[in-house]
């Protein structure tokens, strides 16, 4: 897919707004880097990425910058969740100053979502908050991660426990990144996908189950058509509600299980987007508890799981005190009162903001008890 099939769309937050480009062949065309030239706005460019990662396309990006006559360098930083910590935010810092970055700079994050969340909050916290662009090369952050301008990193205690809501200046998405992605992460990804159906759009979530044969063999046409509709999704809510005061918080579907399960296992054990599915079939299952969720939601959550190769069972080997004591010390939770996302049907869900632990207890138990699949 050529120049011709490139197009944007808007993340409407008054002087905040930014754009989203989306196209195939955004970066080996060079096209990214005029992108971000024009953000640079005569000031240094540092791009943040992992090692494995930098022959494809930081290198190359970095090149496309130097020959537009910007300075650019790079820095790279781990891969995975175990290094996304402050730390690792501190080593940016100093290799910011060594590049002489000051406040006309620009942070380029060209990643997934570990590094698009930590060279967000590196460029939110430097300095008192500098520009910077996401280039996001996995399906979990071209969807999610990258758009919303949530930053942060992670603490022992939890996910995402220190962290800002910083904007980035533009998301450039280029669905080729997804050719060499692992089969795992891509599943990972559509895990996310999934969710905007089930919190906004019964129609999109058909369409998601229709697609996903031609998605797992990385149709081009397909993924750009997911990438799109679930980009539009999170700007429609991130536009009616930036600092997740109300609306936003639907985002967060699955996410109140998943974070606890991702921080019991020491973020070894499963991918994001697997701990997310799991903790989805848990919030139905909290619902059908609370008497709010049909059960007709869970079967067609797992229906999607099922044909996405996502785990639905919950493991036999962690207790549901584990995951209440770590949902305890989440972000989202408020005054010792545990907030689920529920759902009433599918493209409708809700904040619930005082859930019992003992509904959530009683979810875990009858989720173990289920058969695979």
């Amino acid at each position: 897919m050529g120049e011709l099939s490139d197009f944007c769309l808007s993340v409407p937050l008054g002087e905040r707004s930014y754009s989203l480009h989306i196209g195939n062949g955004l970066l080996s065309s060079g096209r990214a880097g005029g992108i971000i030239a024009g953000h640079a706005r005569g000031g240094k460019v540092c791009i943040v990425t992992h090692p494995g990662l930098l022959r494809s396309y930081a290198s190359p990006l970095a090149s496309s910058l130097s020959e537009m006559g910007i300075e650019a360098a790079i820095v790279t930083v781990p891969a995975g969740e175990r290094s996304k910590n402050l730390s690792a935010v501190a080593r940016l810092y100093r290799e910011f100053i060594l590049f002489g970055l000051d406040r006309k700079g620009l942070v380029v994050s060209v990643g997934g979502g570990v590094v698009g969340d930590m060279a967000g909050f590196a460029a939110a916290t430097y300095l008192r908050g500098i520009r910077f662009v996401q280039v996001p090369t996995t399906l979990l952050a071209q969807v999610d991660a990258s758009v919303g301008g949530k930053t942060g990193v992670d603490l022992p205690e939890g996910k995402n426990l220190v962290g800002a809501f910083h904007q980035p200046s533009a998301v450039i998405i280029d669905p080729a990144t997804l050719m060499t992605l692992p089969l795992r992460e891509l599943r990972s990804g559509l895990s996310e996908v999934i969710k905007y159906g089930i919190i906004y759009d019964k129609a999109f979530l058909s369409s998601v189950v229709t697609l996903l044969p031609a998605l797992m063999r990385r149709d081009e046409a397909a993924l750009t058509t997911v990438i799109a509709r679930s980009c539009e999704i999170k700007a429609e809510v991130v536009g009616q509600d930036e600092t997740e005061q109300g609306l936003r918080a639907i985002l967060n579907f699955g996410h109140t299980v998943g974070h606890a399960l991702e921080s019991v296992t020491a973020y070894r054990r499963f991918k994001h987007g697997e701990a997310i599915a799991i903790g989805m079939v848990t919030a139905c299952l909290v619902g059908e508890v609370l008497g709010v969720t049909p059960t007709s939601v869970r079967g067609e959550l797992c229906e999607a799981l099922e044909r996405a190769h996502l785990p639905q069972s919950f493991p036999l080997d962690i207790e549901a005190d584990l995951i209440l004591a770590a949902a305890q010390r989440d972000k989202k939770t408020e005054a010792g009162r545990l907030q689920f996302i529920l759902a009433r049907q599918i493209g409708e869900v809700f904040l619930s903001r005082n859930v019992p632990p003992e509904a959530v207890r009683a979810a875990i138990e009858r989720h173990k008890g289920l058969a695979d699949g």
